[in-house]
């Protein structure tokens, strides 16, 4: 009996903890489930509030996707930001700068602004006639309203940018302040007085959450390692007697 009892130490002992550790790994992802959903709907909720003030001191954390309104003079130079798109394909955000003015006065501040969307075919004619410049003729002095947003989009695979040809790669926003000479703050338009191009694409509360997924794979590890430490068990308990 003694010795019956010492074979089921092994198994046991590795399958219950094995067993709690995935437990616990499950009941940690539902946990950051409704972390995670507190988060979105927050952003949801950010993103269809009214349009306030640029805010004096900018937090990107606080402020990120903060729907805000600025009045002021868009700036001629352009970036153009390489990007595709499920329904239109390839093709570049359009970057430019604006100084930002009260009762026509410049402020002295210059902030980043992201234009929208133009398809790929239409790089050469941008290059010629860039859309800022043609938005600066028509609408010298404009407001635009939209959300902050520092977007996560460079990592160790992104190229640098083609600055010969203005093909960029990432809306990296401290790279593009520092290339334009601006406050690091990324104001991704909602419309613009052209309306179409650039086609303005405001970003959605795109976070991923995929906890639950993580929820099920844990806790379903945790099954099979449940069934498989019985099995072995079982296993060790069958071969007991032939040991004798």
């Amino acid at each position: 009996m003694t010795s019956l009892r010492r074979s089921w130490i092994v198994p046991a002992l590795f399958g219950g903890i094995g067993f709690c550790i995935l437990i616990a790994l499950g009941t940690w992802q539902w946990q950051r489930l409704a972390w995670k959903e507190a988060i979105i709907a927050e952003a949801a909720e950010k993103m269809k509030a009214a349009p306030v003030a640029l805010p004096a001191v900018i937090d990107p954390k606080r402020d990120s996707l903060l729907r805000v309104s600025v009045t002021g003079y868009l700036e001629r130079r352009e970036i153009h930001i390489l990007t595709s798109t499920k329904a239109a394909g390839p093709g570049f955000r359009v970057i430019t700068t604006m100084a930002l003015a009260e009762d026509d006065t410049r402020t002295g501040r210059r902030i980043m602004v992201d234009l929208g969307f133009v398809p790929e075919h239409l790089k050469s004619l941008m290059d010629r006639d860039p859309p800022s410049r043609r938005l600066q003729k028509r609408h010298p002095r404009d407001k635009v309203t939209g959300l902050l947003y520092w977007p996560d989009e460079r990592d160790g695979w992104t190229p640098d940018p083609n600055r010969e040809k203005n093909i960029w790669f990432a809306r990296d926003v401290a790279q593009l302040a520092e290339e334009f000479g601006v406050e690091p703050v990324l104001l991704i338009a909602e419309s613009h007085p052209d309306g179409k191009v650039p086609q303005p694409r405001p970003p959605g509360h795109n976070i991923p959450n995929r906890h639950l997924q993580y929820v099920f794979t844990w806790y379903g590890m945790a099954l099979i390692w449940a069934v498989m430490s019985i099995i072995w068990m079982r296993a060790t308990l069958r071969e007991r007697p032939a040991d004798r």
